[in-house]
This record gives C-alpha cells, structure tokens and sequence, in this order.
C-alpha cells in the first residue's frame, strides 16, 4: 500500500494573479515621504556617520496625500507623482495627444469616443465605401 503523501506549492492561474494585481492598481493611493533623518544621513556634519541598522532602514510611515484618507498598508500599492495626463500634447514626455484621432463610438476601452476624447466632444462622420468583392 502507498502511505507516503507527496505536497507541492502551485502558482495561482495567470488570470486571477491579473485579476488580483488590477484590484490593487486600481485601489493604489498617492503618498508622501515624511521630512525624517533617515533621508539623509550623509548631509550631516557630525564626526561619525549617522547609521541606520540594516533592519530599520524602510521602516518609515508613508503619509498619504489626502489627509481624509488613510494610511497605505504594508500590501497597498502606493504613488508618488501622478501619471501625466495623455489627452494634451507634450512633446518633453513624448506624449502626441488625443486631438484629430479617429475613436469607436460603440467602444468603452481606450479606443472609445468618451476615454480617447477626455470630455471635449467628437464628431461623428458616416461613410459609405464601394468596393469591388471577388
């Protein structure tokens, strides 16, 4: 008879590590870094180095940006600046801008009229087109 029972660890399906990723992208916060000594220990003047143990050198308490919020935990995802805006040009970032792109009206994702537009409007324009089959 067989009385050995073999166990393994198994990486969760692709689709649910996605899915668990987005929920936390999607529920990041904006934070701040608090004005500490642990920012700058070579700017001091002092005979010895200020040294900071190994252990505590990221313990340190992320403010978030909003003071209505609260603070992140140790598994919340986390920003510092906020992403630059892709609606207007900015050719310093290498950004082109939304004006005069074509959109899908019947869409919701990025190719859609109200994300690609950014709340300026659209025109709509009907076409027919002739084409020769076979």
């Amino acid at each position: 008879s067989c009385t050995v029972k073999t166990c393994w660890m198994r990486l969760p399906s692709f689709r649910s590590v996605g899915d668990a990723l987005k929920d936390r992208f999607d529920g990041a916060s904006r934070v701040m870094m608090p004005n500490t000594d642990l920012e700058a220990p070579a700017q001091r003047n002092d005979a010895a180095p200020h040294r900071i143990p190994r252990r505590d050198r990221y313990r340190f308490q992320l403010r978030p940006h909003n003071p209505d919020h609260k603070s992140p935990g140790a598994k919340d995802l986390v920003y510092l600046e906020s992403s630059p805006g892709f609606c207007e040009k900015n050719p310093r970032l290498g950004i082109p801008g939304t004006h005069g792109r074509a959109c899908n009206d019947t869409s919701i994702g990025v190719d859609g009229c109200d994300l690609m537009c950014c709340g300026r409007g659209y025109r709509t324009e009907t076409m027919f087109v002739v084409e020769r089959c076979n």
